[in-house]
């Protein structure tokens, strides 16, 4: 197991609870009534050729972003990074608190973007622990009720198939994935994904000897060496995704099937990986929501 017991079920926790946020924020914007905010409403596709045209958009929206990207890292343009994660976070918390509240607050957009704004200045400026993490619980389910619209089973599954593919050759080919997560860990300190810092068993042992040995000013100028597990958020995000696709397709119930397949493929991942090595999640995700994707269609 890469990371202990405890860490690894914070993570699958946390993963869980953001999948059914998902659903519930995905469900809330496929219904007719219900329409994003800030202009994003998606386009209507109905055939399979429509589909595949926005399917290829994508693509080349993604391509695009991540040279943007790569292109912005090498010249070292931190501020304006910063800035693109608080709009991409603000708008996404915005979907999200919307689908909570406007039912019952009037003014629901303009209360939604406030709160967003106050949450997004804090994760990327302030850098809250706490409040990365449970930002990240909103960001994705918002994130999700923009693309679920535009994605049949055929072009999602296409999708979840390619990115697994990138995800293979971005860690274990030419490492992109590692040196992007390091360089917004060390440089932009923000991350976009689960973060939970820890400490092993040996080092708490050793801080409670030097708190029993030395002084507080001695105490102070010691250092010591923190674990960090991670999740990224597009291996929280893709399977929302998925979920929203199953839920418009066939319900409920597949969009749940869904869920614990991509939560079985990650868990697997967690369990059976071994420390100091880095793992693509994709492929296993992927994996397990293709067969939450195939006993849908023999259940429903």
């Amino acid at each position: 197991m890469k990371h202990n017991f405890k860490i690894t079920a914070i993570l699958l926790t946390m993963f869980l609870i953001t999948q059914l946020i998902g659903v519930y924020v995905v469900g809330y914007y496929l219904e007719d009534e219900n329409t994003l905010p800030f202009g994003l409403e998606p386009p209507q596709p109905k055939t399979n050729t429509e589909y595949s045209g926005l399917f290829i958009t994508i693509i080349v929206a993604f391509i695009f972003a991540i040279a943007i990207f790569f292109l912005l890292t090498k010249f070292k343009v931190e501020f304006i990074l910063r800035l693109w994660f608080f709009a991409v976070v603000t708008i996404a918390l915005s979907i999200t608190f919307m689908s909570f509240v406007s039912g019952f607050l009037p003014r629901a957009l303009i209360i939604s973007t406030i709160a967003a704004l106050v949450l997004a200045f804090v994760k990327i400026y302030k850098q809250s622990f706490i409040i990365h993490n449970a930002t990240e619980l909103l960001i994705y389910p918002g994130l999700a009720a923009v693309f679920v619209p535009i994605l049949n089973v055929y072009t999602i599954s296409a999708l979840l198939v390619l990115i697994s593919i990138y995800d293979m050759w971005a860690v274990w080919h030419s490492g992109i994935m590692q040196k992007m997560a390091k360089y917004q860990i060390d440089n932009l300190k923000v991350f976009s994904g689960f973060f939970v810092p820890y400490v092993s068993k040996k080092t708490k042992e050793k801080i409670k000897m030097w708190k029993k040995t030395l002084s507080k000013k001695d105490l102070g100028k010691k250092r010591v060496r923190a674990n960090v597990a991670i999740l990224g958020g597009g291996d929280v995000v893709f399977p929302i995704i998925t979920a929203g696709v199953m839920l418009k397709t066939l319900g409920l119930g597949s969009a749940l099937l869904v869920i614990i397949g991509a939560a079985l493929g990650l868990g697997y991942l967690f369990f059976f990986s071994e420390k100091k090595k880095f793992y693509p999640a994709m492929p296993f995700i992927t994996t397990g929501i293709f067969l939450g994707m195939a006993i849908s269609y023999l259940v429903f």
